[in-house]
């Protein structure tokens, strides 16, 4: 088991942790169980070099907000909390221009941690991935 830290100054935070597109583009997700699919900012998508242009097609999205009209794209390579998925697909939406200002840049769901046994440890503010 891999354990990785996180920090949470109080009950209503979110669990963030680091993640890379291709290896060369970081960035932050929040880690949100409830959540079906990896939704990732449209700009995270840019500025790791991914034209827009090559949407998959969009789709609708229930979200606790409310339904949102999404694109999808496979990236190239998601590492996240150890997890690397080579070709995954992902949720993209423009969080700027829908008034989504936050300190992360999209949720991590659970499509990314299928495969994996995860726990969630909060009083020890730790992650404990079996990577496989």
């Amino acid at each position: 088991m891999k354990k990785f830290g996180f920090e949470l100054t109080s009950e209503e935070d979110v669990i963030i942790v680091n993640a890379s597109i291709s290896d060369h583009y970081k960035f932050k997700l929040a880690l949100d169980t409830a959540a079906t699919h990896c939704t990732i900012d449209s700009n995270v998508l840019y500025f790791a070099g991914y034209d827009l242009k090559n949407s998959k097609g969009e789709y609708e999205v229930e979200t606790a907000n409310g339904i949102i009209l999404v694109e999808r794209f496979d990236v190239e390579k998601l590492e996240c909390l150890g997890i690397i998925k080579n070709d995954f697909e992902v949720q993209v939406y423009d969080f700027l221009a829908h008034g989504i200002i936050s300190e992360y840049d999209g949720v991590i769901g659970l499509n990314f941690l299928k495969n994996n046994k995860f726990c969630i440890d909060i009083p020890n503010k730790e992650i404990s991935i079996d990577l496989k």
